[in-house]
């Protein structure tokens, strides 16, 4: 199953059975971000995380009921509950490992993304082509041959693909025969993987270009025309 970051009308199913759709799981992430920044409080209400989060308080109540949590009247949510549950329902509370096919511009800044260890995730293998033997970050880039080689060592990762587009049906196709079934696609292509994979796919020209268009629905000029 291919999808694309900030599709919203995709129903999930969580770990405990919960149904949860796709744009209450992302601004779910959102949440457990922001509670990061109260680590010295014990609990917070609902209007001073929606502010944190740049959402109305409704919102933010109606997508904690999808996790199970509720809050205290006049006290609001405890902090470190809220926290486990968060990571609970997304599937962090434990840490993840993650490895990069395709160490170019992209798959560097990946590699050295300080949010990865912040929020739970550690870079354990980068592989490449062409930039073999190669430091960055710490992790030395290996080859592809190598990745497929240890399959047991990386199976319980989460697979990221950080090629060109004309490579990254290859890096799919290899993610998948190490056995990793979730995986992160960059490549500006769509991709095709095997029913029980779960490739999310980060278009950042789309999202540009939506960008762009909200930019221009908005303006000035735009609206006075209507």
């Amino acid at each position: 199953m291919t999808t694309a970051a900030g599709t919203p009308n995709l129903v999930r199913s969580t770990t405990d059975g919960r149904r949860i759709p796709e744009a209450t799981l992302g601004r779910l992430s959102l949440y457990l971000r922001m509670i990061d920044q109260l680590a010295e409080r014990d609990s917070v209400n609902s209007d001073e995380l929606a502010e944190l989060s740049g959402v109305n308080p409704a919102m933010l109540r109606r997508d904690l009921s999808f996790t199970g949590t509720v809050g205290t009247r006049g006290v609001g949510y405890d902090v470190d509950m809220l926290r486990t549950r968060l990571g609970e329902v997304l599937g962090v509370s434990e840490p993840r490992t993650v490895v990069i096919i395709g160490v170019g511009n992209l798959g560097h800044a990946l590699a050295g993304y300080q949010g990865l260890p912040a929020r739970g995730f550690s870079v354990v293998g980068l592989f490449d082509v062409e930039r073999v033997g190669e430091i960055v970050s710490g992790i030395e880039v290996r080859p592809i041959s190598e990745f497929i080689a240890k399959a047991e060592t990386y199976r319980s990762s989460i697979g990221v693909i950080a090629t060109p587009a004309n490579a990254a049906q290859d890096a799919l196709d290899t993610l998948v025969r190490v056995g990793i079934t979730g995986i992160l696609s960059f490549a500006p292509t769509t991709l095709r993987a095997p029913e029980g994979v779960e490739v999310r796919r980060v278009d950042l020209a789309s999202e540009l270009q939506i960008l762009a268009f909200n930019l221009r629905l908005n303006s000035p000029s735009t609206k006075g025309a209507s």
